[in-house]
């Protein structure tokens, strides 16, 4: 069969793949909770944790191993536009069939769940899954409460926020926060800059940074006219599995 990737290219299977490869944590998890165990990922493809011990590792996310890729006789590898180098996605492409996400809104993410399902043999596992989430997202639309503005940080030193045209910032809308960082992608973004947008809140995100509550303290002492708070990354920025707990979360956090 002939499937289309969300970069717009085609890959051919000429049967269910057996031997996946994924690159991409949150991808990762999604195979394992649709029944599929992956023939290897990556390091940072930490979830399902009853099986990231004994799982066979290929690098990491942007430092993959080809060698042993190729080695493994893939049938199917699973990677992402933002994720991965696309250097590396095109070595990869002459050892097997590379199928690419492109994940920036939530309805892309629930396609996503939809494609990687059919591709591998578990459309009917998927669609409990997809039900849930887009049940989840209705109830956010119904109970929308008053917007507050945000930023959205996921590094330090230099900071650099969440803007738009990502997954993250449609989640943002969703939960009832509007992102004050109106420029693409993922911009650096200076104290006097952040002052100058004077968000409600300040979100500080688990990863890739790993922000604590030490940086809570730190930050709100820097942005006295702001509430500083971490929020739960994995939840926020995964898309896949993760999407069925997204407006349980979502809904607890902005009540706080």
């Amino acid at each position: 069969m002939i499937f289309k990737d969300q970069l717009g290219e085609e890959i051919e299977l000429k049967s269910v793949p057996e031997r996946i490869i994924s690159l991409v944590p949150s991808q990762t998890e999604l195979l394992y909770d649709l029944g599929v165990k992956p023939l290897a990922q990556t390091i940072f493809c930490i979830h399902p944790k009853s099986e990231f011990k004994t799982a066979q590792k290929i690098g990491g996310t942007k430092k993959l191993n080809i060698s042993k890729i190729k080695s493994l006789q893939p049938d199917l590898i699973i990677g992402n536009k933002e994720e991965n180098v696309r250097e590396q996605i095109e070595e990869l492409r002459s050892i097997a069939p590379v199928w690419m996400s492109d994940v920036n809104s939530v309805s892309g993410g629930v396609e996503m769940i939809r494609s990687v399902a059919q591709m591998v043999g578990k459309e009917a596992e998927s669609k409990e899954m997809i039900s849930r989430i887009e049940s989840g997202i209705n109830r956010l639309i119904t109970e929308k409460p008053k917007t507050k503005s945000c930023i959205y940080l996921i590094w330090n030193q230099p900071m650099m926020a969440v803007g738009t045209e990502t997954y993250i910032n449609d989640v943002l809308r969703l939960g009832g926060f509007e992102n004050r960082i109106q420029v693409s992608r993922y911009p650096e973004i200076s104290d006097a800059e952040i002052a100058q947008l004077n968000p409600d809140e300040i979100l500080l995100s688990t990863e890739p940074f790993p922000f604590k509550e030490e940086h809570v303290a730190e930050f709100q002492k820097r942005f006295l006219a702001s509430k500083v708070r971490l929020i739960d990354a994995e939840i926020i920025s995964w898309y896949g599995s993760r999407m069925k707990s997204l407006p349980d979360y979502l809904l607890e956090f902005r009540s706080l």
